[in-house]
């Protein structure tokens, strides 16, 4: 009898040695599903029978005492712009009604030879932009779950399955992560294969995993970049991290009730920061945002521009904007923008040595009593936009009972490092809200 979802690494293990059936972690799952998405709306597509028949495969080899790999018998969510073989990949639009895939992403197939289970689909913004979603906020549903991986980060937050995978192009993974009260991970820029991926904005675009523990999040990255041979187990450190605060913007335009929140998680963390020696922002950051914007838009011009001027009545208002900027963009932006990148980029690498990983709110507000928006991107876009790791764990709830999370961010590559920084910080903190109850929650 299952009760609770617990770490991926003691699920497997508890898998392999007969203590769990994976066909009991899959009708958790479905029976999580059954019981919430109604009102949850996290999943566009739930494939129960394969799902139930790979489980059986899989208990079958685990009692000839086989393991596929270190995902045995997982049962995950994968955000609905990434190819799942056989399934629809509808990328939130209307205009992709009849793409099936043939064949599996490849980070799906990564997933699959490490043991995972493909439990269907989630819910993304349309084409992974900032249209909000059906989905809701499994803490209050009268909260936006966040965006662009919506579905991804409700459905973990709900136990409707064990992780998901998202993307993000600005602050998609890190900020409904945030909102939804669990941990995020965003790779080092083309750390993980996008093949199978609808794009957004091909040079801004980073997958990654959204899981309940740090522990989940490396293990599924290690999956996800090295295959099924990644190693198990979490890694965390003995040695206390090196973190530094990033006090300017990022403490300065936190909204008062996340200042609040945080402030016993900085507390708890002050043996590994640096207080003699905060980061300061390069002065290139003044114009982050506008160039951020600006390659967005031009990507997503250059991706989707034909099929939106063919069917432009199909388009959501905020993609359409963000096209319609990039179809008149002139080129001599688009330039100036991809040469602040590389400014920012260059800077930051140097500012920031090896040893060294910045800690902040993940989030300028809590999720926003708002379904009309999928919340703000600037305290995650910068990370995307520089194409440096970054993870977001739990650290602290308003006095509303909605969480608010830390971001963690290191040096290009340095990604193992960040995530040792956050497992560490996610010990310290021992933070165990319990888990929502979607159904329960208050709606308008």
């Amino acid at each position: 009898m299952i009760d609770r979802l617990e770490s991926i690494d003691q699920t497997v293990k508890s898998v392999a040695s007969g203590k769990i059936a994976p066909r009991h972690l899959v009708e958790f799952c479905l029976d999580r599903i059954r019981r919430h998405d109604g009102v949850l709306q996290a999943w566009v597509r739930v494939d129960e029978q394969p799902a139930l028949a790979e489980a059986d495969r899989l208990e079958q080899m685990a009692r000839r005492g086989k393991i596929r790999g270190p995902l045995h018998g997982i049962p995950l969510g994968v955000k609905d712009i990434i190819d799942v073989a056989g399934m629809p990949t509808l990328a939130g639009s209307p205009t992709r009604a009849q793409h099936v895939a043939a064949r599996d992403a490849s980070l799906v197939s990564s997933l699959r030879r490490a043991g995972a289970i493909i439990l269907g689909k989630t819910v993304t913004t349309q084409f992974a932009g900032f249209d909000p979603p059906p989905t809701r906020n499994p803490w209050n549903l009268e909260h936006t779950p966040g965006g662009s991986s919506s579905g991804s980060a409700a459905a973990v937050a709900a136990q409707m399955c064990q992780a998901a995978i998202g993307t993000q192009t600005g602050g998609s993974i890190v900020r409904p992560a945030s909102y939804c009260g669990v941990a995020g991970f965003k790779p080092t820029y083309q750390a993980i294969d996008t093949s199978g991926v609808v794009p957004l904005s091909r040079t801004l675009d980073h997958p990654g995993p959204i899981a309940r523990y740090v522990s989940d999040l490396a293990l599924l990255f290690r999956v996800l970049k090295q295959g099924s041979h990644a190693p198990t187990g979490a890694r965390v450190p003995a040695a206390v991290p090196l973190l530094r605060k990033v006090e300017d913007v990022f403490m300065e335009e936190a909204a008062a009730n996340v200042t609040a929140a945080l402030e016993p998680a900085f507390a708890r963390l002050q043996a590994a920061i640096d207080v003699e020696n905060p980061f300061r922002l390069p002065q290139s950051f003044q114009k982050l945002h506008r160039m951020h914007r600006r390659i967005m838009a031009a990507e997503a011009a250059h991706v989707h521009g034909n099929e939106f001027q063919a069917a432009s009545r199909e388009f959501a208002p905020c993609i359409t904007e963000l096209i319609s900027e990039g179809l008149a963009m002139p080129a001599v932006d688009f330039a100036a923008a991809l040469e602040h990148r590389a400014l920012f980029r260059q800077t930051m690498g140097q500012q920031l040595n090896t040893d060294t990983v910045l800690v902040m709110p993940a989030t300028n507000t809590i999720a926003p009593p708002d379904l009309t928006t999928t919340g703000d991107a600037r305290f995650q876009s910068p990370w995307s936009y520089a194409g440096l790791p970054v993870v977001s764990i739990p650290a602290g709830k308003d006095p509303q009972g909605m969480p608010c999370s830390l971001q963690f961010v290191g040096a290009p590559g340095q990604d193992e490092r960040v995530l040792a920084a956050a497992a560490w910080s996610e010990n310290q903190l021992a933070l165990d809200w319990g888990r929502p109850e979607p159904g329960a929650t208050r709606t308008n």
